[in-house]
């Protein structure tokens, strides 16, 4: 499991750099400033969730019981997902219902954090 963790970080950080590069020149003339802060934030969430699952690949390769890691992994990418693609669709087509989808990412992304953390606390006390 530990590859796909690998894996899904190495493309969520190559998709958040090709997205903040779309951002920042095919999207700054189009967008307003809220707007195009909206979606840098969710540029700047898929990058720091990509090197999460990054970490957890390398973390779940070195553990004997990775099923916290494993559910931490699932979690930081479904974040990556509603949070992230939440705000990128909401930024670009303005459909305001779409912010009701970004805190399911952001719970997501803190139960990701949260499992991790548990995860290696476990295994300091074995």
């Amino acid at each position: 499991m530990h590859r796909l963790f690998l894996i899904l970080g190495a493309i969520a950080g190559f998709l958040g750099v090709a997205m903040g590069a779309f951002g920042a020149h095919g999207l700054q003339a189009v967008l307003d400033e809220h707007h195009l802060a909206i979606y840098h934030t969710g540029v700047e969430y898929q990058m720091w969730h990509a090197l999460g699952l990054g970490l957890i690949g390398v973390m779940a390769k070195q553990s004997p019981d990775a099923r916290l890691l494993t559910k931490a992994g699932w979690f930081m990418f479904a974040g990556i997902v509603f949070f992230s693609g939440s705000l990128y669709l909401l930024s670009i087509t303005g459909i305001r219902w779409l912010g009701w989808i970004t805190p399911l990412g952001g719970l997501a992304f803190l139960t990701g954090w949260f499992l991790l953390g548990l995860s290696t606390w476990r295994l300091q006390r074995e």
